[in-house]
């Protein structure tokens, strides 16, 4: 059973990063939250109230797409640092004077209330955690009974090229090992979530230069890396892996890992034990022959 944080993740650097000033949601982001919303279609229950998980990095083009969804249905935006939520606000949130703005009114902007939400909508926010099990509780107990929550994450074949340079290199690795999906769907299960269905898929993004490679990554996360290299890299540095770059195709894998899973009824509590008099004992053990026979 999955009871301990990453071992591959330093949570002070997870908690770094959560802090970064907001910035634009990166491609890659808003492509996989797009392919994601699509997967909706599948669902049949409607959302009247969902929540949307840090949407700035997970995707502020993909809230529209879900919003024209359920364009019926209130909203939970869910960002934890004030800039981030006023960075959210300023760009998701309907001029008063419009008639979405009317009929809904202004959006929340908080963590949704225990079981208030039928859907929650957590888009590549998972494998930057260091307690992911406390997370996806957070997400169990957002949701009403039957609500469903609807995730991305990375996996394990992520940047598998990266990882051969800086091996190549005798480098620490560039980032933290991902988590299998097959793992994700015990965590949900222990969490009490009920009947998980995981898939993946290998995206590959090319680019004309090493230096445009490397601000995409810069743009995604992060190394949360316990072991990572602990000061600044010098520009030796920087023109080493430039230079390494180059030889080698000028592309980054990503393995992305898709998940939903529903919050069932809760289960019927069952007494620890059962109390039978000596006689109701005694007729429970006799073998059934002798008690037809009568005695």
């Amino acid at each position: 059973m999955l009871t301990q944080r990453p071992p591959t993740i330093d949570p002070q650097a997870a908690s770094h990063w959560q802090q970064q000033a907001p910035s634009p949601s990166p491609w890659l982001h808003e492509e996989v939250g797009r392919r994601m919303e699509e997967r909706l279609a599948w669902i049949k229950r409607q959302p009247t109230a969902w929540a949307h998980w840090q949407p700035v990095n997970g995707g502020l083009q993909t809230h529209q797409l879900i919003a024209r969804r359920y364009p019926q249905a209130t909203c939970h935006v869910t960002e934890f640092t004030p800039e981030r939520a006023s960075y959210a606000q300023a760009r998701l949130r309907k001029p008063w004077w419009t008639l979405a703005g009317w009929k809904r009114g202004p959006a929340p902007f908080d963590i949704p209330p225990e079981s208030s939400v039928q859907m929650l909508w957590a888009n590549m926010a998972l494998h930057m955690a260091a307690d992911p099990q406390a997370l996806i509780g957070q997400w169990h107990r957002a949701l009403e009974v039957d609500g469903f929550v609807m995730f991305s994450c990375l996996g394990p074949d992520t940047l598998s090229g990266l990882r051969e340079v800086y091996r190549a290199k005798a480098w620490p690795a560039p980032t933290h090992q991902f988590t299998d999906m097959h793992d994700w769907g015990d965590m949900l299960v222990q969490a009490g979530f009920a009947e998980p269905v995981m898939d993946m898929e290998r995206i590959t993004l090319s680019f004309a230069t090493p230096e445009r490679l490397l601000e995409e990554l810069r743009g995604l996360g992060r190394n949360l890396q316990p072991q990572r290299f602990a000061a600044l890299r010098g520009r030796q540095w920087r023109r080493e892996l430039l230079d390494e770059l180059e030889q080698r195709p000028l592309q980054l894998e990503f393995e992305v890992i898709y998940g939903h899973a529903f919050k069932p009824s809760p289960r019927l509590s069952v007494r620890p034990e059962t109390v039978l008099s000596l006689a109701q004992m005694r007729d429970t053990l006799r073998p059934a022959k002798s008690r037809s026979a009568g005695g």
